[in-house]
């Protein structure tokens, strides 16, 4: 059987499994990345979802990556909305787009005013006015979490990760938003984000840490990783492990990271 017919018969079954309401209150929905997926979850929207892209770890069909969706498993399952990552070319989405069905692009990336505007974008798409309070929620929620941080100018320095090909956040980006509305000074200057490789201006996380002198650095991984004991900075510098799932996710699952980082103060105060 091929993986076209395979899927076109999953996304009939799962049509068919639908309530006989679905069409008004759970339009069919694909996600085509992880942070709108977390979006659709934390407004009561998942099961909503009968397709998402191949980083998504849902038991729906996998309707390929964020620059390279598959347009073909995408029209057999028959969508209503189909929601992609502001990476995904817009004449690719416009390719991929079935007749029927309608597509917008939502950003995250730059802020965390563009993760508020992305709730408003899909409460509005999916005609779901009874969720439009849950914006001003997330919107709240965020702020106060993050101005009970109290971090007081604590200069501070944002890690993907320690292994790998690393990256720093720097201005623009949801995080540099998130860490200095909490009072943290995010020493990073670059715009977005700073990769460290050979060749690069900074080629690593030492001469990272030499040049900005932060006085934590947070890494969003579960662990320390390797290369992380064997850093050797000129000037000593706290080094608290995240788990990313809870930052790199420009999306309201970043309430769950805030509220990590405040019972883990000890270790950056």
């Amino acid at each position: 059987m091929s993986r076209l017919l395979h899927y076109s018969l999953l996304a009939g079954l799962l049509f068919l499994s639908l309530p006989a309401n679905a069409s008004a209150d759970c339009p069919r929905i694909i996600s085509q990345s992880p942070y709108i997926t977390h979006t659709l979850e934390w407004l009561g929207l998942k099961q909503c979802i009968v397709g998402a892209s191949r980083y998504d770890q849902l038991e729906v069909p996998d309707t390929g990556g964020v620059m390279d969706p598959d347009g073909e498993i995408i029209a057999s399952l028959e969508p209503a909305i189909l929601f992609t990552s502001d990476w995904t070319d817009p004449q690719e989405q416009a390719a991929i787009t079935p007749e029927n069905a309608r597509s917008y692009r939502l950003q995250g990336f730059q802020s965390m005013a563009q993760i508020e505007q992305n709730l408003r974008t899909i409460i509005e798409a999916t005609g779901r006015t009874d969720l439009e309070p849950r914006t001003e929620q997330f919107a709240r929620q965020w702020r106060e979490a993050a101005n009970r941080l109290e971090a007081a100018g604590t200069r501070a320095l944002l890690l993907s990760s320690c292994s790998g090909k690393p990256y720093s956040f720097g201005r623009e980006t949801w995080l540099y938003d998130l860490f200095t509305t909490a009072g943290f000074e995010v020493v990073e200057t670059h715009r977005r984000i700073r990769h460290l490789q050979p060749g690069k201006e900074i080629e690593d996380l030492t001469a990272l840490l030499n040049r900005f002198e932060p006085e934590v650095l947070f890494i969003f991984e579960r662990h320390i990783a390797k290369n992380c004991n064997m850093l050797t900075p000129e000037v000593p510098v706290r080094i608290v492990t995240l788990d990313g799932e809870l930052f790199l996710h420009p999306a309201p699952v970043l309430l769950k990271g805030i509220a990590r980082l405040q019972s883990r103060q000890n270790e950056w105060k």
